[in-house]
């Protein structure tokens, strides 16, 4: 359940009021005349299933609403009613597969933006996966993966494509590139502070075997595959009422992992390892964008003729 609480001014409230007391999925609906005072008008509230919330948005924005006042969808963790209960029962499918696309576009935009707290978490990461690899740890590598806060972004890219929102595409690009760029970037100059005092050393540490990270830079089939399934399995944990899925998926890609092994092969100059990471990089990125993108693209399809059968 979701309550939608419009604030708009005087001369919308009867049309706002109209719209979602005419819902038959709205089981509750509150007016507070004059109760907003930026902008001066009223303040209406609604009670709908997630899965009927994307027509009365789409009609909300349809009058406007956005441009004069505001509009709120805030999640009802719990809820005791027979009404509730009774619209839900109404309303087409299910809750738990509902996608708020106007939810799903908000949480891509703020969490795709270039920001500090972005660029300190991918260096962070980088250098988690860099020691990783240097002892040749799958623990660390793990926690590199699961620290990494890059997902979202690529996951923004399909979003951008299925929505049509070409600077949420160009948003995420860039900070996927810029992110990955400083914290290569980063974690290499430390690397580089370390084999001057003797901290890394090459002969012992990154030319011996390394069973638990060799995967990093041996890229195969099986990567594209996982990265396939992650992309799918990540965007349907963002866009549906059940996110426990992502830190599966987080625990699943070696972006992360990848970026730190290019780190240090560029620091010792192993050629090899830098162009095998690279394309582990690579094949892990387009592969969960294009995965994200299908995902959404059939869930779009989905909803919209579950919207027109209603």
């Amino acid at each position: 359940m979701i309550t939608v609480r419009v604030c708009c001014p005087a001369d919308l409230s009867p049309q706002v009021t109209a719209l979602l007391g005419g819902n038959p999925a709205a089981s509750t609906l509150v007016v507070h005349s004059g109760a907003s005072l930026s902008p001066l008008g009223d303040v209406i509230e609604a009670d709908l299933p997630r899965e009927a919330i994307n027509p009365v948005v789409d009609a909300l924005m349809a009058l406007g609403v956005q441009e004069q006042g505001t509009i709120q969808l805030i999640p009802v963790n719990t809820w005791v009613s027979q009404r509730g209960l009774d619209a839900e029962d109404l309303a087409r499918g299910a809750s738990a597969d509902a996608v708020v696309w106007t939810d799903v576009i908000e949480r891509a935009y703020d969490e795709s933006s270039l920001t500090w707290t972005y660029l300190s978490f991918m260096v962070l990461a980088t250098l988690l996966a860099a020691i990783a690899v240097i002892t040749d740890s799958v623990i660390l590598v793990i926690g590199a993966m699961v620290l990494g806060p890059e997902f979202v972004p690529i996951a923004a890219l399909g979003i951008g494509l299925v929505r049509k929102r070409a600077n949420l595409f160009r948003q995420a690009l860039r900070t996927l590139i810029i992110g990955f760029a400083v914290s290569i970037t980063g974690v290499a100059a430390l690397a580089a502070i370390g084999r001057m005092f003797g901290v890394i050393e090459y002969d012992d540490l990154l030319t011996s075997s390394r069973p638990g990270t060799a995967f990093i830079y041996s890229p195969n089939v099986w990567s594209l595959t996982i990265a396939i399934i992650a992309g799918a399995a990540g965007v349907l944990a963002l866009t549906s009422a059940k996110s426990g899925g992502l830190v599966g998926v987080f625990i699943s890609v070696t972006t992360i992992p990848a970026s730190g092994n290019i780190a240090l092969a560029l620091v010792f100059g192993i050629w090899s390892e830098v162009w095998g990471s690279t394309l582990t990089l690579l094949i892990n990125i387009v592969g969960m964008a294009l995965a994200g993108w299908a995902t959404l693209w059939v869930q779009q399809r989905v909803w919209n003729r579950v919207s027109r059968e209603e």
